[in-house]
């Protein structure tokens, strides 16, 4: 037996319940993993919330963490007892001190990486490598534009979008997070709430508008960030924070021959050898120390519920995990 959180029914944080349950013996190609790190999550908040009706109920949330392997099935070839591995899951079932998992789903974590920056940055930084090299490939020189800079995945986007040399503009909410943009390498800030973003990012890039938007926050912020791009700028909606963006007309992207994407990034590490090499860009940039994480906040794996209020109302500026 061994201990993880179960979600009976969609709602507030009072419905991430710890309890008793069975895991047992690893099948062929499957491993047994301890937890040692679990990464806390606004889609782990979507998911429980009910926003995101994609874990079948009841069921154990979660998408990243970290751990050790403890017991290998037949026919495991990749690993042995006491690697250190890391993983992203868009099946669930990580909110677990122990659990199985295919082997095929493993990442090796290199030994200038800790179990608290895997867990807590795999995902965000997996996000930004796939946003900035995949998505649309960012080149030094270039106008961006980054909406919530301070957030989680803002502050790696910064770091790496001013690593390749691209400009950055980047929206916060008040003075705090203006700092922890700047430190992430946000050349320019705008203040959204006293500034008009718009005016604000013709002005500074004199008036062309940016090469292309990064939005994460989806309502509030969508045809604002449209209207920042220049002449074939491209939006990049990878969120939805503030709520889904309403239908509108396609034929407004015409205005400046803009694109829309709107990825997820479990589509782009589907295939073992994609995600191994966005993972290994991750750990290297992590490494090497120009991409850096803020230590984690932490919480026993049966302070669940208490995360999850303290990301729905302090935002993901702080890493949250889960320690089993």
């Amino acid at each position: 037996m061994t201990q993880a959180i179960v979600i009976e029914q969609y709602g507030g944080p009072e419905v991430l319940k710890l309890k008793e349950v069975q895991v047992g013996a690893p099948e062929a190609n499957q491993v047994r993993l301890q937890h040692t790190r679990i990464g806390v999550n606004f889609h782990d908040v979507y998911v429980r919330s009910g926003l995101y009706k994609t874990l079948q109920l009841p069921g154990t949330p979660g998408i990243e963490a970290a751990g050790v392997v403890t017991q290998c099935g037949p026919g495991v070839t990749r690993w042995k007892v006491g690697d250190r591995v890391a993983y992203v899951t868009g099946a669930y079932g990580v909110y677990a001190s122990e659990r199985l998992i295919d082997e095929a789903q493993l990442l090796r974590i290199p030994a200038g990486v800790s179990d608290e920056a895997a867990a807590s940055a795999l995902l965000r930084g997996l996000t930004v490598e796939m946003l900035l090299r995949r998505v649309h490939q960012v080149t030094p020189g270039s106008w961006i534009l980054v909406q919530a800079a301070a957030g989680g995945v803002g502050q790696l986007l910064c770091q790496w979008a001013s690593h390749i040399g691209a400009k950055v503009i980047g929206t916060v909410a008040d003075e705090e997070q203006d700092s922890v943009a700047a430190v992430a390498g946000c050349h320019h800030r705008i203040n959204f709430r006293r500034e008009n973003v718009v005016e604000r990012v013709r002005e500074i890039t004199e008036g062309r508008g940016v090469a292309v938007a990064y939005d994460g926050v989806g309502k509030e912020s969508f045809f604002g960030s449209l209207d920042c791009l220049d002449y074939c700028g491209h939006l990049v909606n990878f969120g939805q924070a503030s709520g889904s963006v309403p239908p509108f007309e396609v034929s407004r992207l015409a205005a400046r021959s803009n694109s829309l994407s709107r990825p997820i990034v479990f589509h782009y590490v589907r295939e073992a050898a994609q995600r191994e090499q966005m993972a290994a860009n991750v750990f290297r940039a992590l490494e090497e120390g120009w991409l850096k994480v803020k230590p984690a906040r932490t919480f026993p794996l049966g302070e669940a519920a208490e995360s999850h209020r303290v990301i729905e109302a302090a935002g993901a500026t702080v890493p949250l995990v889960l320690v089993p």
